[in-house]
């Protein structure tokens, strides 16, 4: 017992008893000291010990009864935890090639502090409540006008709904999807699997549809019988692959025609480095197109912040979802945001960023041709990483694990896909965490594991 702890001597009381009972040491129906004994035992006052017996007992813990000795509860037994088995921490990677990651080291700490800073000032003490659940209006209009201005989407402020990431908007609308009805919802295969989850949690049925070099193949939306589609038009995920404009066309014609919905998921179109980015499916049928948009690629995952540009027929619904899931998104930093839009601040760390990725694209590039000549590199033109297609004779599950035996960290397309497919091995290689220095070392320490896996193969099969 320590008079001079940051606890009071009957919390200590307190914190001892319950971790005897818990791990163990007092079992259920175990008989401890009377109030007295123990307050003799520990130097304290009786009503010290009183006060911490009726608290463990109002939690539970002990069974006190007027004449009788206190005793361990025999529902106490059952609180009894075991602490579950930490897995041990993977070793730091030498390379980081892990796409869908933004470089978080160049965070515009400095510019960021100054808006958090004025949002902190300036916030009413009326907006330090809950406020409207979809969103601050400084925010909303905000974004309403910065969309507008770069991606091309359409966007009343109040069609806006301020979400605490991607994978939260795409919940509520998944949700709002299934209790207007929905019951199957096409996603690109391939493509993330959390998201095929998520729709799934909601009570739709995932299916899927494929992707080649023109995007999504609008046929089979029809085959499946979607209600609804998620589609990433702009720079497909993983692929790369940009919505031809004729496949554009006929989604927007299976749109209407199904009278049905789709997320346009524009999760890194801001990085296009050979040309302007493609603009917003959203903009050409703002009425059956949830347009869906974080600053986890542009910014940082870390602020949890994302929007949702929701079409008339949903938008109630989806509020309402929102208001069910956490009452609103944290308000400061959406005034924060909102300021750091409306000053110019993330259209200047997107300028930085893309001549940043740019070089790094460009690195990557050049090593993957000297290291590795026999493969082929796509999806480069826009986002944070490429996709490297390997000879069909290579075993993707091999490399990878060769390659985190050497701590190289990656991902491949099988980790992607909803349906076996007969393509040819593929590497997602991310640049946006690795360093343009360390660029160069980390493939061709990759093409040493490839080549390792491709040896072990031959002495398997020497007749090949």
């Amino acid at each position: 017992m320590s008079r001079d702890g940051p606890q009071t001597l009957g919390a200590q009381v307190e914190d001892r008893l319950r971790r005897a009972i818990r791990d163990g040491t007092l079992r259920a129906g175990a008989r401890v000291p009377s109030t007295r004994d123990l307050a003799r035992q520990l130097g304290v006052s009786r009503r010290v010990t009183v006060d911490a017996y009726e608290q463990l007992a109002a939690e539970g813990y002990l069974v006190l009864r007027q004449g009788a000795r206190p005793r361990v509860s025999d529902a106490a037994a059952a609180t009894d935890v075991t602490a579950p088995e930490v897995a041990p921490a993977r070793a730091r990677p030498r390379f980081d090639f892990r796409p869908s990651m933004p470089d978080v080291s160049t965070f515009p700490r400095t510019a960021w502090l100054r808006s958090l800073r004025d949002a902190v000032t300036t916030i009413t003490d009326a907006d330090l409540g809950y406020g409207d659940h979809s969103g601050v209006d400084a925010l909303r209009s905000a974004l309403a006008d910065y969309l507008g201005r770069v991606r091309g989407v359409v966007a009343d402020p109040a069609s806006i709904v301020v979400t605490s990431g991607y994978s939260q908007g795409h919940g509520l609308v998944c949700r709002a999807l299934a209790a207007a009805g929905a019951r199957r919802i096409a996603f690109e295969d391939p493509s993330h699997p959390e998201q095929r989850l998520v729709a799934e949690r909601a009570g739709l049925q995932a299916v899927p549809a494929t992707v080649d070099e023109d995007g999504i193949r609008v046929s089979e939306l029809e085959e499946r019988d979607a209600d609804a589609v998620v589609v990433t038009p702009a720079h497909q995920h993983p692929t790369g692959a940009v919505l031809a404009g004729e496949r554009r066309t006929a989604l927007l014609a299976w749109l209407r025609d199904r009278e049905a919905i789709t997320i346009e998921d524009d999760y890194d179109a801001e990085y296009r480095y050979d040309r302007a980015a493609i603009g917003a499916l959203q903009g050409l049928e703002p009425d059956r197109v949830v347009y869906a948009g974080s600053a986890s690629k542009t910014l940082a995952p870390a602020l949890r912040l994302g929007w949702l540009v929701v079409p008339p027929p949903l938008l109630e619904a989806v509020r309402r979802e929102k208001t069910l899931a956490d009452q609103g998104s944290a308000r400061i930093e959406q005034y924060a945001f909102a300021d750091f839009l409306v000053r110019g601040e993330l259209d200047r760390h997107l300028r930085r960023m893309r001549l940043r990725y740019r070089a790094r694209r460009d690195a990557l590039v050049d090593a993957l041709a000297d290291a590795l000549p026999d493969a082929t590199i796509s999806g480069i033109a826009a986002g944070l990483h490429a996709t490297v297609q390997l000879p069909r004779g290579d075993d993707e599950e091999a490399i990878l694990e060769e390659a985190r035996r050497r701590r190289i960290e990656l991902t491949t397309m099988s980790d992607y896909r909803m349906t076996p497919s007969n393509g040819p091995p593929t590497l997602l290689l991310g640049y946006a965490q690795i360093p343009e220095a360390a660029i160069r070392p980390g493939v061709e320490a990759l093409a040493d594991a490839v080549r390792a896996t491709r040896g072990r193969a031959q002495l398997s099969y020497p007749g090949r």
